[in-house]
């Protein structure tokens, strides 16, 4: 007798967990700017009302809709975040930006890249989602240089709120500079910052030292020059939605510094540390020596904590 009580509550708690689990469509979408078609992937739960969409920014470089980039990380942080996202009733659309993956026919040459043009894709997109019925309210959600993107797209966009993780608060060309003080010869310093300096004055430079051509190649100067003009902490306190700052701890990229930069700038924002979590949001070492699995491995989990925050965030966000 006991045994059967045993199998029926099991049965039941089965049933219930099964129940609790929404289905969800997993869809190619796609943009026609009118300068280019950008593709990317839509997951939408099935809910009894229209659910919140996250429009889903990736990082700098060629880094893809997953989070991953033919020149390093190789995670799926994206991918793996979009789907937590969708096991708690919330739709969400990533996409791979102009010049990178399926949309690299879009700008096939970085030299017509900027920051303007990012953020005029992620307005479109946003219109786009915005004016499907299958969607509640909007919320950008941007990673390192993506949460730049989202603040100055959100107005526009007509965004409900923004997410920020790991995402500067120091003017681009600031870590740039702390960044390749530390990675290269002490003998190119010099040149590196000239070149920097002609960058933020907006000129571009000629005769790159091989130790520079990965980071100041000329082609991608005049992305790096709009990119300069930025300033995302003044940009993230322009912001008149709600917004939620996501930062680890062990983040050997942006360091909490920049997280307490952008709370400063918008005090009524909501500022998350993440215990261990790292740039590639799983938790790791603190030493950069080893965090190199976590930069490479897409099987390794996420930071737990990351999606329980942005879950909890996006569900006590005020009805549209």
């Amino acid at each position: 007798m006991m045994l059967r009580v045993f199998a029926v509550l099991a049965l039941l708690f089965s049933s219930l967990v099964q129940a609790a689990a929404p289905t969800v469509l997993q869809r190619p979408i796609s943009l026609d700017t009118g300068n280019g078609t950008l593709y990317g992937s839509l997951l939408l739960p099935r809910t009894e009302q229209p659910p919140p969409v996250v429009l889903i920014l990736p990082g700098s470089g060629p880094t893809d809709r997953n989070g991953n980039s033919p020149d390093g990380a190789h995670t799926d942080n994206l991918r793996q975040l979009a789907l937590v996202l969708a096991k708690n009733r919330i739709a969400s659309v990533r996409y791979d930006k102009r010049g990178v993956a399926a949309s690299r026919a879009a700008t096939p040459d970085e030299r017509d890249l900027s920051v303007e043009a990012y953020v005029a894709d992620a307005v479109a997109w946003s219109h786009k989602l915005k004016a499907d019925p299958r969607f509640g309210p909007l919320i950008l959600l941007g990673h390192s240089e993506g949460a730049l993107i989202a603040s100055l797209a959100a107005a526009p966009a007509g965004a409900s709120a923004v997410i920020s993780v790991a995402g500067s608060g120091r003017p681009v060309d600031e870590v740039f500079r702390t960044q390749l003080a530390e990675q290269i010869p002490a003998r190119y310093n010099a040149r590196a910052i000239q070149i920097l300096d002609n960058l933020k004055a907006g000129r571009t430079s000629t005769d790159i030292p091989r130790p520079l051509q990965n980071v100041l190649r000329p082609s991608v100067q005049p992305y790096l020059i709009s990119l300069f003009r930025q300033d995302p902490a003044a940009a993230f306190g322009k912001l008149q939605v709600p917004a939620l700052i996501l930062q680890g701890t062990h983040d050997i990229q942006v360091d909490v510094s920049n997280a307490q930069r952008l709370k400063a700038a918008k005090p009524d924002a909501e500022l998350v540390l993440i215990q261990g979590m790292n740039h590639m949001l799983r938790i790791a070492p603190q030493a950069a020596s080893q965090q190199r699995d976590s930069y490479v491995n897409p099987q390794l989990p996420q930071a737990s904590e990351l999606g329980t925050r942005i879950v909890d965030f996006i569900h006590r966000l005020p009805a549209a």
